[in-house]
């Protein structure tokens, strides 16, 4: 797979000049140390998955084991018949598994929702249905019923906020920029993959992100008002959102967008997975050429960080790490420019 990667990369590159710029799509030659960084991540990942197909200790829940996922799609082996299709197929089994068929949630909180709908969103279309269940003890939805369910559940839990956004729970009365960027991402990769995702819900939630928003590129954390707070996560969340959403000639995306790439070198103490998972997307959709300086320096990073079993702490931080430096493979849907 990574040789037919290349292989179209030299293709493309004699493309017309015109044309867009070819690295953009299918990515150049991958630095020798994000595959060193990603093989024994992912190596962890397969040996610290549960036999039910999730992942426990640390932060647990469908939306880590959804990052799991997508960190296994992104290396570019196939999904069906590859190194990692065991992994992947035991995960998405254990996230339909614990899906509320009734209301569609998919636990422990919003977040999770977000992230797990997310992956699915990524492996429908992937994945090889008919062999998903091979195996279990009986068959569960296919990941079309369960994403359709978690779409739905995202739609009733706006209804229910005056916001027209959402917080930690499907009941949550107020509103984050955080959470409500998981489930917006969760929504717009979705409706990418071809499912049927109200206009309204999306443009509801982009309405409260646009309003948390301040022209110098602050992002509120709750309230839908201002922009008052220095934080470069959410103004990673939102240079994404607008990006995907396709809103990069609004001025609120170019302020956040360039509050970013004023601040390339910026360390995170906070939250750093969760920081470096944010921003890698958001320079890649909005300034490749600032990707590739903070791409390069998040590489050094991590190689320095990565512990001697190839893991980033728990699953939340070694599947967020290898996120961070998926884009130099691009093979997630989500992941294109």
């Amino acid at each position: 797979m990574r040789a037919l990667h290349f292989v179209l990369t030299l293709i493309l590159a004699a493309a017309s000049a015109s044309a867009q710029d070819p690295r953009l799509r299918f990515g150049g030659e991958i630095p020798p140390e994000v595959d060193a960084i990603y093989e024994r991540g992912l190596e962890w990942l397969a040996q610290a998955q549960s036999e039910e197909g999730n992942w426990q200790g640390g932060q647990q829940g469908s939306g880590v084991d959804g990052l799991c996922v997508m960190a296994f799609l992104a290396s570019g082996e196939d999904p069906n018949f590859g190194r990692w299709a065991l992994p992947i197929r035991k995960a998405l089994r254990h996230m339909v598994a614990s899906q509320d068929a009734r209301t569609g949630y998919l636990p422990s909180s919003m977040y999770h929702h977000g992230f797990a709908m997310l992956a699915l969103a990524e492996a429908y279309g992937t994945v090889d249905e008919t062999a998903l269940w091979q195996g279990a003890e009986k068959q569960g939805r296919s990941l079309a019923e369960a994403l359709d369910l978690a779409i739905r559940c995202a739609a009733t839990s706006q209804q229910k906020n005056s916001l027209g956004a959402w917080r930690y729970t499907p009941d949550s009365t107020d509103a984050d920029t955080s959470v409500t960027g998981a489930v917006l991402m969760g929504l717009l990769a979705a409706r990418n993959a071809g499912m049927d995702v109200p206009d309204k819900v999306i443009d509801r939630a982009l309405v409260y992100m646009r309003r948390s928003t301040s022209p110098n590129g602050f992002v509120a954390y709750s309230g839908g008002f201002g922009g008052m707070g220095e934080s470069m996560n959410r103004s990673a969340i939102a240079t994404l959102v607008a990006s995907v959403s396709k809103q990069q000639e609004k001025q609120r995306f170019k302020a956040t967008l360039k509050h970013l790439t004023d601040r390339l070198e910026h360390r995170e103490s906070g939250h750093p997975f969760y920081f470096r998972y944010y921003m890698a997307q958001a320079l890649f959709q909005g300034d490749y050429e600032a990707w590739q300086k903070w791409n390069g320096m998040t590489i050094r990073q991590l190689t320095e960080q990565q512990n001697e079993n190839g893991s980033f702490g728990d699953a939340y931080g070694t599947s967020m790490s290898l996120l961070a430096l998926a884009l130099n493979y691009r093979f997630l849907p989500i992941y294109e420019r």
